[in-house]
């Protein structure tokens, strides 16, 4: 596996900046946008850059705002392939974007939509020969934040992909949403094929109920209660070799300086990892 970070729990720092400390701290792998990254220092200068430290880009964002109306969806499409050439112009796979757990909308009209349109979104990114990665959000007060119930498991994210029915669509898998929906270290290595896998974040949780878990507060890995060490370990059993990026988080930002906050993020992956 590849250990990496995104900005999330890093602070304010520029592409090239965060490249650079990522290498310096022992990462492999970095979450940021290719198009920008190109466009600050050029594709070559992006390649040397990422030659330079040997860094990867583990996944882009997704852009296109596929939960709201259907002008909005209509309008991000259309930067939707540029960004993804520029993605696979540096080597990156996969993009991802979150699904939240409750709707305004009806449950079953809004599944419909959001199949059509993942769909389509997995079409245009397959042609670069991107993955869409889907992330199920766990935390329990967003999902009364809406009216109507929707996604927040594995399973129930599982059958999504299956209905858009794409192979180029699969889970991002992240730690937190793991552990506030119950899915453990075990039922990952039973029920998990790495095929299945597009990306995974890492994080942790403080010692709470887990129903009092908020999605916005979350614990650089090794300093909670989820048993990150399982969670890497069960990634490896089942054959997962790719990214594992650090997301933090957090409600207020970080008052330290980027060096102390990827020295923080380097002794927890140290910690996990061991």
């Amino acid at each position: 596996m590849i250990k990496g970070l995104s900005k999330a729990g890093i602070g304010q720092v520029r592409d090239e900046e965060f490249i650079r400390l990522a290498a310096e701290y022992g990462f492999g792998a970095v979450d940021i946008e290719a198009e920008s990254l190109i466009a600050c220092v050029g594709l070559e200068g992006a390649i040397e850059l990422l030659g330079q430290h040997k860094m990867l880009i583990g996944s882009i964002g997704l852009n296109v705002e596929w939960r709201r109306t259907e002008d909005e969806f209509l309008e991000g499409l259309k930067g939707l392939a540029q960004s993804a050439a520029a993605a696979a112009a540096l080597g990156c796979r996969s993009c991802c974007t979150y699904i939240l757990p409750a709707t305004d909308q009806s449950p079953a009209l809004f599944m419909a939509q959001a199949v059509r349109r993942l769909r389509i979104i997995a079409e245009v990114l397959g042609a670069y020969d991107v993955k869409l990665g889907l992330e199920f959000v766990g935390p329990h007060h967003l999902r009364t934040a809406w009216k109507n119930p929707f996604i927040w498991t594995v399973n129930d994210t599982l059958a999504l992909i299956d209905a858009i029915g794409l192979p180029n669509v699969g889970l991002l898998v992240d730690s937190y949403h793991c552990y506030t929906t119950g899915f453990t270290a075990d039922d990952l290595r039973k029920q998990l094929r790495s095929e299945q896998i597009v990306h995974v974040h890492i994080n942790d949780a403080y010692d709470l109920p887990v129903g009092q878990l908020l999605d916005n507060d979350r614990l650089y890995p090794g300093e909670g209660v989820i048993d990150l060490q399982g969670f890497v370990k069960s990634l490896g059993d089942i054959g997962y070799r790719g990214v594992v990026s650090q997301e933090v988080i957090t409600p207020l930002d970080a008052t330290e300086s980027p060096d102390q906050l990827l020295q923080r993020s380097k002794i927890g992956f140290d910690k996990v990892f061991s």
